[in-house]
């Protein structure tokens, strides 16, 4: 091992560690040294959305001390950042993963103990109500202990500051400083003033239903088709204690459920991995739709916060949406029934990521609504919201990775109400003798048949980390000149802030912040977009091409021929 890991070993060994956290780390030095050195040959980085990582003990791992470490820094940086006010507030929240309650409760009390007054959920919710939950009740910042949609092995630590948003500049890089300052668990103050913590649950749920009924639509085809027949699954997760009762309440009698994975089991039994992307996830609710007649399937992740959908084609089939398809017929049903019902003033905005379909942008051009291009990241929507609070009204926004919102209340992905527009949506086609189905077809007819694939390739531990940084300086230095045969004559660099035209040579600055995305724009229109996950040992490779569809009955031949192509384009990008 190299001299710097075997240093953190030894200084946990002779430190102020629990006897249990040696007793673990002796076991590995005999019976595992490689997952030992992956342990602890870094620290669990403190990122811009705070911690995520596998479960265990070691410098790189969530435990009770890097928690408490992470949350002494926030704790300092609050303290910093609201000297004047005669309370600081902070909300907490966690899902249903292995030990998500006992990170929740040690966040609860090192907050505490620095004279923090806490709200802590009394049982586990969804990622978006602790949003909710942090401006309602006027709190500075909140905690949600969840990995979202990571395997069993892994837990997180997602921050969020006083607009319910999760933590952006200048904040993120002030807080990141702060918690690097902790460098040992002496300087945490884990236990003291119990009496700063407060149970929150049924009261906040109360007033978030409400929130979440109030951006119905079309009441009348929720009244007209209110037996919708509705396949949920929270696989496993926080879902199930807000999206069936938020359904019912929105008009929805025919909720069907899964059992097996109504059960809150952070080791996600029925599933291979508790992710709504992956087709394996809704496996068990399709057939749940097909032996019970149902129109449609739909599944959150385990903090709720992400949505997949599974619709009958015109053959009666199953078939899956992309996040894509998602957002671009949540983003239509919106934007078409604020024009019908007359709420579009000229002062009405949506949002989307420059990795996710560019339909949603002509969709916005098409109905005369603004619409912001962020970066990946829901934080980046909220920035928007929050700058236009007061002057423009959001409609909805989302991102290719099944996350979406409607409304202002939330600052983040919200599955509880997207769930309920959906379903709304699904009953206001059924209304105009329509199905899901049906509405996609037609906007790929009025709009442009766009088309998108992301292909993520994992590289675990360390070497795995060294590669994808080699990987997007080889994609820098020696960047494609053509793909799939057409010239690439565009290059955004958003790291460098720079775009390069191919063609002219000129280049000009990309007004954002930087980020490491890479994007090539070829002359028939594909875009090719690569960038490391922010959350996940994964580079991610986005790609989008679109086509006409003039006929419906043509939509299997060209499907077929924009797939033909994304295999061609993906054997000479990800190699």
């Amino acid at each position: 091992m190299e001299q710097n890991v075997t240093q953190h070993i030894q200084s946990w060994l002779n430190g102020n560690y629990d006897d249990e956290t040696k007793a673990q780390i002796k076991d590995l030095e005999t019976t595992n040294s490689a997952e030992l050195e992956d342990s602890f040959y870094k620290n669990l980085e403190f990122g811009t959305g705070g911690l995520r990582g596998i479960m265990g003990v070691g410098t790189n791992r969530m435990n009770k001390y890097t928690v408490g470490m992470a949350t002494q820094g926030l704790s300092n940086y609050l303290k910093k950042s609201f000297p004047n006010l005669p309370e600081i507030k902070a909300a907490i929240a966690y899902d249903s993963r292995n030990n998500s309650s006992y990170f929740a409760q040690i966040t609860a009390e090192v907050f505490a103990a620095n004279g923090i007054k806490v709200f802590l959920f009394d049982g586990m919710r969804p990622t978006p109500e602790l949003s909710f939950a942090i401006r309602h009740l006027g709190c500075q910042s909140g905690v949600v202990i969840t990995a979202s949609h990571n395997p069993k092995e892994y837990n997180g630590y997602k921050a969020y500051w006083d607009d319910g948003a999760q933590i952006t500049a200048p904040h993120d890089t002030n807080i990141i400083a702060e918690v690097e300052k902790i460098t040992d668990p002496s300087q945490v103050h884990f236990s003291g003033n119990e009496s700063n913590i407060k149970r929150i649950g049924k009261d906040i749920d109360e007033i978030y239903f409400e929130k979440v009924l109030s951006l119905g639509l079309s009441p009348e085809a929720v009244a007209q088709h209110n037996q919708l027949r509705i396949v949920y699954t929270p696989l496993h997760g926080t879902g199930a204690t807000l999206i069936p009762e938020a359904l019912r309440r929105k008009g929805f009698n025919n909720i069907i459920r899964v059992p097996e994975q109504d059960v809150s089991d952070g080791n996600f039994p029925t599933v291979a991995s508790p992710n709504p992307e992956e087709a394996s996830a809704l496996k068990m609710a399709i057939e749940k739709a097909i032996a019970s007649g149902a129109d449609m399937v739909m599944a959150s992740d385990p903090d709720a916060d992400r949505v997949g959908i599974a619709i009958r084609n015109d053959k009666k089939e199953f078939i899956l949406l992309n996040g894509n398809q998602t957002a671009s017929l949540l983003t239509y049903y919106l934007l078409r029934r604020w024009k019908e019902l007359g709420k579009l003033t000229g002062k009405e905005y949506i949002v989307t990521t420059i990795v996710t379909t560019n339909l949603i942008k002509t969709l916005a051009e098409r109905f005369g609504v603004e619409c912001y291009i962020v970066f990946t990241g829901f934080k980046f929507i909220a920035e928007v919201i929050r700058q236009q609070e007061g002057t423009k009204t959001f409609i909805g926004g989302g991102e290719e990775s099944y996350g979406y919102n409607i409304g202002e209340f939330v600052r983040d992905k919200d599955a509880v109400a997207t769930c309920c527009t959906l379903a709304e949506m699904a009953a206001w086609a059924a209304m105009q003798g329509k199905t899901m189905y049906d509405l996609l077809l037609d906007v790929y007819t009025e709009f442009g048949y766009y088309r998108e694939l992301l292909v993520s390739i994992t590289k675990k531990g360390k070497d795995g980390l060294a590669q994808i940084q080699q990987m997007m300086s080889d994609f820098r230095s020696s960047p494609p000149t053509h793909i799939d045969g057409s010239p690439v004559t565009i290059i955004h660099d958003y790291l460098t802030s720079e775009t390069l035209d191919v063609v002219t040579k000129e280049r000009t600055p990309i007004q954002m912040p930087k980020s490491n995305v890479l994007q090539f724009i070829t002359h028939d229109g594909t875009i090719v977009s690569v960038r490391p996950s922010g959350t996940e040992p994964k580079i991610k490779f986005y790609f989008g091409i679109r086509a006409d569809l003039n006929d419906k009955s043509a939509y299997n031949e060209v499907t077929a021929a924009l797939q033909q192509k994304f295999e061609r384009i993906t054997q000479e990008i990800c190699k």
